[in-house]
């Protein structure tokens, strides 16, 4: 995968991220002026054809120019079988909407969005990702 286009001092990008789960897809979106996110809504999908059309529809009404992908770690920072899927991922949406994407950490951002209260768990996790993302750059 490429990597991550970087924003240009002074110029705007709309990230769209996502927290990537195989039964539901969290997703936010956010900006690198402000450096902070809003979390959108939980795509939930039996088939990827029906994912990905609501993928495209996002992106549609969002025009991103950065796409982050939350990358499930052990807690100790080792890969396990959800890490794989989720670059699996990445790389279809990548290959699909041909935009950058970008994998971030996101060991405990479920567990941040849960203590937070939210009430859509998988998109404040989201939301997190894409702060995180934007808070790195």
């Amino acid at each position: 995968m490429p990597e991550a286009m970087q924003p240009v001092a002074g110029r705007e990008i709309t990230v769209l991220g996502f927290d990537w789960g195989a039964k539901r897809i969290g997703t936010a979106v956010g900006n690198s002026l402000t450096r902070s996110a809003t979390a959108l809504r939980t795509l939930r999908a039996d088939r990827n054809d029906l994912k990905f059309d609501a993928i495209a529809a996002l992106i549609r009404e969002w025009q991103p120019q950065q796409l982050v992908v939350g990358l499930p770690l052990h807690p100790d920072g080792a890969a396990h079988d959800n890490t794989a899927h989720a670059q699996r991922f990445a790389r279809q949406l990548e290959g699909r909407f041909r935009l950058p994407v970008a994998l971030v950490d996101e060991r405990y951002t479920s567990v941040a969005a849960e203590d937070d209260g939210a009430k859509d768990v998988d998109s404040a996790a989201a939301q997190l990702i894409v702060e995180q993302y934007l808070q790195q750059r």
